[in-house]
C-alpha cells in the first residue's frame, strides 16, 4: 500500500453563481444599505418536508459560512467602472448540512425571474422547486 495518500480536491461547499451575485448586488443597491448580506436557510415545511428561504441580514454570526464574491460595479455608459463590490452569502451550520454542494443561481426566462437552488442532496422536490426532501 502506498504510504503517500493522494489528496483529491474537495468540491466547493456551495456555489454562488455570477448571475445570483449580480441580482443580489442590485437588490442591495435598491435597499441603499451596503451592509446587507444574502442569507440562505432551510426551514421545515413545504410539500416535501424542507423549504428554502432567503433574507437580507446585516449580522454575520460567528458560525456562519460566509461566501464572498467580488463583482465589478457596472456603469451605464461603458459597462464597468473598475470599482469592485463585495457581495456576501451567509449560511448557518444547520442549513449547510442540507445545502452542501448546492448551486445558488438566478434565472430569468419566459416563466419569470427567480433564485434557483440546484441541490444534489435533494432526494425529491416539489413542482414549484422551493421544497425538497433529503
Amino acid at each position: 500500500m502506498n504510504a503517500l495518500a493522494q489528496k483529491t480536491p474537495s468540491p466547493p461547499t456551495l456555489v454562488f453563481t455570477e448571475a445570483a451575485v449580480r441580482k443580489v448586488k442590485g437588490l442591495i443597491d435598491e435597499e441603499n444599505n451596503p451592509y446587507l448580506n444574502l442569507r440562505v436557510f432551510i426551514t421545515g415545511g413545504g410539500c416535501s418536508g424542507f423549504q428554502y428561504g432567503f433574507t437580507f441580514d446585516e449580522a454575520i454570526n460567528s458560525d456562519d459560512l460566509v461566501i464572498e464574491k467580488q463583482l465589478e460595479e457596472e456603469d451605464d455608459d461603458e459597462g464597468g467602472t473598475g470599482q469592485m463590490a463585495l457581495v456576501k452569502l451567509l449560511v448557518d451550520p444547520l442549513s449547510l448540512q442540507y445545502l452542501q454542494g448546492a448551486e445558488i443561481d438566478y434565472r430569468e426566462d419566459v416563466s419569470g425571474a427567480q433564485f434557483v437552488i440546484r441541490n444534489p442532496n435533494a432526494k425529491t422536490t416539489c413542482g414549484c422547486g422551493s421544497s425538497f426532501a433529503a
